[in-house]
């Protein structure tokens, strides 16, 4: 994956985790749970920040992918 694209991903898994974060339907509702009800929002955090550091590690290319051919 590029790096263009690694971070184009991150920005993605960022907005959606934000989006869930941010939104009035929940797998675990806070209304009917109490501070329970948050523990789903802090596992979607939590996921995404892990997602998004593995995106952003700085790693080159896999060995599976070729490198294209400089541009003349």
């Amino acid at each position: 994956m590029t790096p263009r694209r690694r971070i184009v991903a991150a920005v993605v898994v960022a907005l959606g985790a934000i989006i869930y974060g941010v939104s009035p339907i929940d797998v675990i509702p806070e209304l009917l749970t109490g501070p329970l009800g948050l523990a789903d929002d802090f596992a979607v955090l939590l996921g995404a920040g892990v997602g998004i550091w593995k995106l952003l590690q700085g790693r080159k290319d896999s060995p599976g992918e070729a490198t294209p051919p400089p541009a003349v």
